[in-house]
């Protein structure tokens, strides 16, 4: 009989871990990011205290992005939604909150004084508001400067407290570290960029201005909002290309690459992928200050 119980005992105490992980793990605060860069920002801070779910899946874009059932189902259990002012927001963020009011929805953006859209200066103002209806609209792109980063990780690290009141001293500390990183990536870019001057590159879509103001470069953006330019627009760009020595016309996987390849081909250039939704966020910003160092000679 003693045998038995002895048996049950240890048996007990090998379980007990088992269950105390998983009521841990189940503990974690359940929140939802809308990009996959927001992922990467509030896991640094929250680590292993968040399960952090992201709406926009890889390769697809914020703009046009409608969230699917189940994350719409999985919405309805989530205690706090970390928006960033994404396009796809402004038609979902109210059904978002809908499905569970007792979210809180939280601007990360918050604080930040935004730029609008890039438009290229030649374009001409006429044509561009028949054809860009966003044009003046404010860019979103703010995750792409380590600086603005720093004001975004404020309004989650404030967000998980509030939600968590009990882990607040662990999100601190967490903060404070990814703030340093933030510092030492912002060092390590403008070195990489330094020497430069008013660096011009040429992308598709214009996602990087924010990245480019940060780092004293400039953007030029062939399409706005999905807008592909009209031919005269087009053999513009190409001449502006050709007079500033441009050779590489940068492309995320998000958009057609068709317009960047006949610009890059009227060059004598090619086209290049830079991805500003990338997981891998820091790791991402020093490939893009990289390539886009290499472009222009």
């Amino acid at each position: 009989m003693r045998k038995g119980v002895s048996r049950a005992l240890a048996l007990f105490m090998v379980m007990v871990p088992l269950f105390a992980g998983n009521s841990w793990a189940a503990a974690r605060i359940p929140v939802f990011v809308s990009i996959l860069p927001q992922k990467f920002f509030v896991e640094r801070i929250g680590k292993d205290l968040v399960d952090v779910q992201v709406m926009v899946a890889p390769g697809a874009s914020p703009h046009t992005y409608e969230p699917k059932p189940a994350q719409m189902a999985a919405l309805s259990k989530a205690q706090v939604y970390f928006a960033i002012g994404v396009t796809f927001e402004r038609a979902w963020l109210t059904k978002i909150s809908s499905a569970n009011p007792g979210m809180k929805i939280v601007h990360t953006d918050q604080g930040i004084q935004k730029i609008p859209m890039a438009v290229h200066r030649h374009e001409e103002e006429k044509d561009d508001e028949r054809e860009h209806p966003d044009h003046g609209a404010l860019d979103p792109h703010v995750w792409l400067s380590p600086p603005l980063v720093m004001v975004q990780a404020r309004n989650i690290l404030t967000a998980l407290q509030e939600a968590d009141p009990s882990h607040r001293s662990e999100y601190e500390a967490n903060y404070k570290d990814f703030v340093s990183m933030l510092v030492d990536l912002d060092g390590e870019l403008r070195g990489i960029l330094a020497g430069k001057g008013r660096l011009q590159f040429m992308v598709f879509h214009p996602a990087w201005g924010y990245f480019a103001h940060s780092y004293g470069l400039e953007q030029v953006p062939i399409e706005i909002e999905g807008k592909e330019p009209k031919p005269a627009q087009l053999k513009k760009l190409i001449e502006h290309a050709r007079e500033h020595q441009i050779k590489v016309v940068f492309v995320q996987p998000q958009f057609s690459s068709r317009s960047a390849e006949q610009v890059a081909r009227e060059i004598g250039g090619r086209v290049a992928f830079v991805d500003p939704l990338a997981l891998n966020w820091a790791e991402n910003l020093r490939e893009a200050a990289s390539k886009f160092k290499a472009a222009v000679k």
